[in-house]
């Protein structure tokens, strides 16, 4: 990929921006962000402090910049977010006009008869045409709905359909969108440094598909395993809307309503013009979704708990944390011991060693699966000592073995959801942390119910079994010389 020189970046603390400050790093692009908190990004590129509603402190940002990215918008804005979104634009495009900037690059939504438009995406145009207005050069891609682990779409339909076994549906869940993964909207953003030069462009871009937000439900139900009724009802207005999405999804009443009255607009693509211009076919529906999932689970499986979760920090809430869809329950106990002792017992637990706290309690939970076609705790495991990655652990299976630092094993019991246990052992010298950690990915509702209904004996169970792990490290631990 050719680029001309020093790329400009807005809205590097937002979705859309942080991801493809990422891919533009990766692909050795000089990226130089602007930030209103600079610490927020201080240490992945160079950041200059400035504001799109403060024309002043704009130049500085701009100089010597080839092309910029403009990914601002003020959804969440307490004041009215039009004429914010309108001065912002504005101020920006003035300022890169006058430092001599070869290029905007804009990201706007679709839609079509800007009269009957929600305020959100007339907004999102009328910004686009703002830029065009007062920058000679300006490439805008219209999107709608964006599909990715984290987006703000994403996350109000995992929680919908996760933790609502029947959906009363507006009408608005029946109105056309046509998707786009947000790996596919990234690479559109970067290979719109390399276009030849030109007048100023607009480009619809989305998936292959037009469907609804109730068929996007549907085919997150079908993937995840869950059964779902949608009952439509003729009206229920972004209000009412909102403050329901408010209640059963991370989404707070504001923003809600403005992605309602948003949704309730067809946006779809209706011109074939970046199909034309760039060597790109989308993903479709089920493979942005698929993909998604996996990425959730990559970044949780990556997560270092031992970093997120300090000892020292306030203790764990009543239930856990959320992390995504997931719930994880962590504690953590400090030992004078060296690593390779602190982590000794835990590379022994199950088989014939037991449980190291109420093993008849793991024995029971072990009957009860085999009552219902599980795996039982009757496989023990391989080896009394040492383990490997694909062990079979009594009703687990080893999904990480590093000695003497890491043991994650996944669940294999038949549970409403998806489980893991893993045990962490970090420190030098004779100070060590052990950290054991419980996480669970629901399937639905009956899994949420599950936790929470359990979370009691879990919490009696895994304090326990912490307890004595630390206690049979510190007896298995070397008497201290002289």
């Amino acid at each position: 990929m050719s680029v001309g020189g020093l790329v400009l970046l807005t809205g590097a603390t937002g979705y859309v921006g942080g991801r493809l400050l990422t891919k533009l790093k990766e692909l050795g692009v000089p990226v130089r962000c602007l930030a209103r908190r600079p610490e927020a990004l201080r240490g992945t590129c160079e950041v200059v402090m400035g504001d799109v509603l403060d024309p002043d402190s704009l130049p500085p940002a701009l100089a010597g910049v080839d092309t910029a990215y403009y990914l601002v918008h003020s959804m969440a804005a307490d004041r009215d977010f039009e004429e914010q979104d309108r001065l912002a634009a504005a101020n920006f495009a003035r300022a890169a006009q006058a430092a001599g900037v070869r290029r905007i690059i804009y990201l706007g939504g679709l839609g079509e008869a800007a009269d009957t438009l929600s305020k959100h995406l007339r907004s999102r145009q009328e910004t686009g045409g703002i830029l065009r207005a007062n920058h000679p050069q300006v490439i805008e891609f219209r999107a709608s709905i964006v599909i990715g682990s984290g987006s703000l779409s994403f996350e109000m339909l995992r929680s919908l359909v996760e933790r609502l076994p029947v959906m009363i549906c507006p009408r608005w869940v029946r109105v056309l969108a046509q998707p786009i993964a947000v790996e596919d909207l990234i690479t559109y953003l970067v290979e719109a440094l390399s276009l030849p030069e030109g007048p100023s462009r607009t480009f619809e871009i989305g998936g292959p598909e037009a469907v609804s937000y109730g068929q996007l439900m549907e085919e997150y139900a079908r993937q995840r395993g869950l059964r779902r009724w949608m009952i439509p009802v003729p009206l229920l207005t972004p209000y009412l809307s909102s403050l329901w999405l408010g209640l059963v999804t991370p989404l707070y009443a504001r923003v809600g309503r403005k992605l309602v009255e948003s949704l309730r607009n067809p946006t779809v693509v209706t011109n074939d013009l970046a199909a034309r211009t760039f060597d790109l076919r989308p993903r479709s529906v089920s493979q942005a979704l698929a993909r998604a999932l996996v990425n959730e689970d990559r970044a949780f499986a990556e997560t270092r708990w031992s970093d997120a979760l300090s000892s020292g920090s306030h203790p764990p809430a009543w239930g856990g944390i959320s992390f995504g869809s997931r719930l994880v329950d962590s504690r953590a106990v400090s030992l004078h011991v060296a690593p390779e002792q602190a982590f000794a017992p835990v590379g022994r637990i199950g088989g014939d060693t037991g449980w190291y706290f109420a093993s008849w309690l793991w024995r029971l939970r072990g009957f009860l699966d085999l009552l219902v076609g599980g795996v039982g705790v009757r496989r023990g495991r391989r080896d009394p000592e040492n383990l490997r990655e694909g062990d079979a652990l009594d009703f687990w299976r080893v999904e990480c073995f590093e000695r003497p630092r890491l043991l994650r094993l996944r669940a294999e019991m038949k549970l409403p959801g998806r489980a893991w246990l893993e045990f962490e052992v970090t420190g030098e010298g004779l100070h060590s942390t052990l950290r054991q950690t419980a996480l669970f990915d629901p399937r639905g509702l009956g899994g949420l119910l599950y936790w929470y209904g359990i979370y009691p004996v879990h919490r009696l169970v895994f304090w326990g079994m912490l307890r004595n792990l630390a206690r049979a490290a510190r007896a298995e631990a070397p008497a201290p010389k002289g």
